[in-house]
């Protein structure tokens, strides 16, 4: 209505006008009810032509919609197990910090597991001092074993020496005695070195190894303890918490709550325009919009992103194949918009719809000298009707409230 009252205005008027003073023809005479539409027929023809085109012109370069949503997260409050509360620390509605406690699970089994790892640690802690103990031992009975052998060997390198002076001083079953004494004297000389050894790679590979493993398993220990507590990933408002000692929380069936992050939905919009919007919607472009939780008031914006592709189309694996013909709603093609200036969404709750238009400037393009003069022409017609859409969403800002609360009946 608002592009037929203006297009008549250089069209259907102007023809009454030739009519009138022209060719003489008198309203309420020859210009009556009857023979309007045949004596302002070419005007009539061409405001209604030029309706149309004007029409086209507008809500496809500077597109609007009425899907415009301040779209914000929701954090679900859930342990990482399934456990039994026993302690909570915030209440409904309560604003919390990032890392601020929430609720406590029962933990009696986490305590007792990172003890248990606590014990572990510190009999690994004892065997390494016995171990240290033994290696002196060793030392101790390796110098005894030494001492042993070496007085074997001197016992027999005697006895040998005798008898090859007078056999008859010492008789042969003696040397294979000694012999046999400094043989075992230095296997156990060996055995004890051994054992030497062996209480040194427990100490320096064996033990500590244990350690490490024990000390991994008391962490994982406090972590899973640390689990039991559920904190607050965000600054944000606690809603929909009623939880209470004893109830018990299932990460898979009862979340405890929900937390609404603070910049939850007051960064920006996002607007859903036509798919055949898809050539003409470019990052950077100028908008507005409305909303009715700020009526009568219009907020500049600024097209900030457009997502490549149609939501509507995407395929999740299922048994069935996937008709086309199932798609009932064509979808739309996703904007992001953001406050031109700072804070320009305050006093506009997340979840809130809007009105918004976006404008297509040719500011650019004109300042090219070698742009045509019918192409300069064609793009300041473009730019120029911006002003009224720009004027149809004013209009919108201005019945909106009276839609709202009048005629609507809420």
């Amino acid at each position: 209505m608002f592009e037929f009252i203006l297009v008549s205005l250089f069209t259907i008027f102007p023809d009454y006008l030739i009519r009138r003073y022209v060719q003489g023809k008198r309203l309420g005479r020859e210009i009556n009810l009857y023979s309007f539409l045949f004596e302002l027929r070419w005007g009539i023809s061409l405001c209604l032509t030029l309706t149309v085109l004007l029409i086209t012109v507008i809500f496809y370069y500077h597109p609007s919609t009425k899907n415009a949503v301040a779209f914000f997260r929701t954090v679900p409050l859930l342990p990482e197990g399934v456990g039994r509360v026993e302690e909570v620390y915030v209440n409904v509605r309560d604003k919390v910090k990032a890392d601020q406690r929430i609720f406590k699970l029962d933990s009696s089994k986490q305590e007792a597991a990172l003890e248990t790892a606590r014990r572990r640690v510190a009999e690994i802690d004892a065997e390494v001092a016995q171990a240290k103990t033994g290696l002196l031992e060793a030392d101790g009975k390796i110098q005894e074993a030494e001492g042993s052998y070496a007085q074997a060997v001197d016992e027999l390198a005697t006895k040998s020496e005798l008898q090859q002076r007078n056999a008859s001083v010492v008789a042969q079953r003696e040397i294979e005695r000694l012999q046999r004494v400094v043989e075992g004297r230095q296997g156990a000389m060996t055995a004890t070195r051994a054992k030497k050894q062996s209480l040194e790679t427990q100490i320096s590979t064996l033990l500590p190894a244990q350690k490490a493993s024990t000390e991994a398993a008391l962490e994982q220990a406090q972590v899973e303890l640390n689990k039991t507590t559920v904190y607050a990933g965000v600054d944000g408002l606690i809603e929909q918490f009623t939880l209470r000692k004893g109830d018990i929380v299932n990460p898979l069936m009862r979340p405890a709550g929900i937390l609404i992050p603070t910049e939850a939905g007051r960064r920006g919009l996002w607007a859903g325009f036509g798919q055949i919007e898809a050539q003409v919607m470019k990052v950077g472009m100028i908008a507005e919009t409305t909303c009715a939780a700020r009526p009568l008031e219009i907020i500049p914006m600024v097209v900030t992103e457009v997502q490549d592709l149609i939501a509507a189309g995407q395929v999740r694996p299922t048994d069935l194949l996937i008709d086309p013909a199932m798609t009932t709603r064509p979808g739309t093609l996703t904007v992001f918009l953001e406050p031109l200036f700072q804070d320009g969404l305050a006093g506009i709750p997340p979840g809130s719809h809007c009105i918004a238009n976006a404008y297509t400037s040719n500011h650019d393009r004109l300042s090219d000298s070698n742009l045509g003069m019918g192409q300069w022409v064609v793009l300041h017609a473009i730019d120029a009707v911006a002003l009224v859409h720009a004027a149809i969403l004013r209009l919108q800002a201005l019945v909106l409230p009276l839609q709202t609360l009048v005629f609507s009946g809420h």
